[in-house]
């Protein structure tokens, strides 16, 4: 095959940028996503570091009691968060007058969590007691739990506001609101974590208060906006306050699973994350670390995979797979261009990434933490190209409808590290690397049965929005296929 020329090169790639669903579009969505998810990143990044200036006791609580209170939220959380689809689909199908509906779906399916969190706090002691943490950490993470759960609500609230702007595509909003959220999020870290006059040291304690107003000055925020003319009037904001049942019913049917499935990846995780916590202390607050640093090539997928959701749900809502396939792939493309980056960078100047954990910490105390990190970060390097892999996929079709797919892969697969990570800590003996080998390949697995569930092409023919009666007949009394299947 002959190839290319330099101009024929620069042509082509021209075509790729400016196509419809190209790199132009894809990044233009997805870019304020991953900034908005980034500073999610950067919100929990200072937060463990303020905690680990504080104390090895607090940072080493932080990741236990924050996996278990996000694996708890993680159903109602994914359950709201998939009102997105639903936006998107019908957006794409020209049925605005549906969305202001299915978003209030969602805003009343989150308000439900408020009490189901507020019934756990007496109950979370007992829960660490049986980690077997040691009573000092058991306590401090009881403490960062309980804090976290008055803001549960605030979260999944807010989940089923963002939905609506990133179903439409105004990625932008999601940015301002969510940097606002986390700006204010570590002024208040810093000031309760440390103490700083007049605000009381209330070190971990004081970092969950800060994420729980957080969480529902969000919520505020959608509000104020979504009620702004240019969202309230075309897509029937106050006309969509109600409880509509058979609406509800197809967003349990399709964000039902979705839910459980991010309920049960991470459950299965944190309980894998306690299993290695009984290593000790000092493994436990590696680890923390590690995923901390982490964060940075992972919590910024979460965008991408936004913006695809959107686009494949668009795309799909107008009938048009092959865009939906497009998009799919060119943010698998930018996807792989970032990671692979941070991947070397793992590789090569860990030191950067944990200088900043070093900086309040005691130097003698945190040179065992860096040597454990570093090892630990070639772990993340090696399996962060196949966590895009995954997070890209699976939010295409997830897009499209193919939640319970997804939901099945999950309940087969997660329980398996769980077992082997306990008979790894009660028979085998396990050291910390055998963990992370098991992580590794967990990641790796998950990410080639999406890869291979989105080639397969089912997802083309799904739809999770109803069929549009007025589409279905046409002029001359012809019976037309619908424009949506059910999955």
């Amino acid at each position: 095959m002959k190839p290319l020329t330099p101009q024929a090169e620069l042509s082509s790639f021209r075509r790729w940028w400016t196509q419809q669903c190209g790199g132009r579009e894809v990044l233009g969505l997805a870019l304020p996503l991953v900034l908005s998810t980034a500073s999610w990143t950067i919100m929990h990044f200072v937060d463990r570091v303020f905690l680990t200036w504080y104390s090895t006791e607090a940072i080493a609580a932080a990741m236990p009691a924050g996996m278990l209170h996000f694996s708890m939220l993680c159903f109602p959380l994914g359950l709201a968060g998939y009102i997105n689809t639903f936006v998107a689909q019908y957006y794409g199908a020209g049925r605005k007058h549906r969305i202001g509906l299915v978003v209030w779906q969602g805003i009343w399916l989150g308000m439900l969590a408020i009490p189901a969190f507020l019934l756990l706090i007496p109950v979370a002691p007992w829960i660490f007691a049986m980690a077997g943490h040691g009573e000092q950490i058991a306590e401090l993470e009881t403490t960062y739990f309980q804090t976290l759960a008055w803001g549960a609500g605030g979260a999944v609230v807010s989940a089923a506001l963002a939905a609506f702007f990133t179903g439409l595509g105004h990625a932008r909003v999601v940015l301002a609101v969510d940097c606002s959220a986390a700006i204010l999020n570590l002024i208040l870290d810093y000031l309760l974590i440390f103490g700083i006059s007049p605000f009381p040291e209330l070190g971990i304690f004081g970092a969950g208060i800060a994420t729980s107003i957080s969480q529902w000055a969000k919520v505020v925020a959608y509000f104020l906006i979504i009620y702004r003319r240019e969202f309230r009037v075309p897509y029937r904001v106050v006309e969509g306050l109600r409880l509509d049942g058979a609406l509800l019913r197809r967003v349990l049917k399709f964000g039902g699973p979705s839910g459980f499935q991010l309920f049960f990846e991470t459950i299965a995780f944190t309980a894998f994350l306690f299993l290695m916590g009984r290593l000790g202390q000092t493994a436990l607050a590696a680890t923390t670390i590690a995923f901390s640093v982490n964060s940075f090539a992972f919590v910024p997928m979460l965008g991408l995979g936004i913006a695809v959701t959107t686009l494949v749900g668009q795309q799909l809502g107008r009938n048009d797979p092959p865009l939906a396939e497009r998009a799919t792939w060119v943010a698998f493309l930018l996807g792989g261009l970032y990671v692979g980056t941070m991947a070397l960078l793992y590789l090569l100047v860990p030191s950067w990434f944990l200088s900043a954990h070093a900086a309040g910490s005691n130097p003698a105390d945190f040179h065992e933490l860096q040597r454990i990190c570093t090892v630990l970060l070639r772990f993340v390097a090696l399996y962060c190209l196949f966590d895009m892999t995954h997070i890209v996929f699976v939010s295409a079709i997830k897009g499209a409808g193919d939640t319970r797919f997804v939901l099945i892969i999950t309940l087969i697969i997660s329980p398996v590290p769980v077992v082997l990570g306990y008979f790894g800590t009660k028979q085998w003996n396990w050291s910390l690397n055998t963990f992370w080998f098991v992580i590794t390949a967990w990641i790796c697995g998950l990410g080639l049965i999406y890869l291979a569930r989105f080639w397969q092409g089912k997802w083309r023919t799904m739809r999770v929005i109803e069929p549009d009666p007025e589409e279905t007949v046409a002029p001359a009394g012809e019976v037309l296929p619908a424009s949506g299947n059910s999955a």
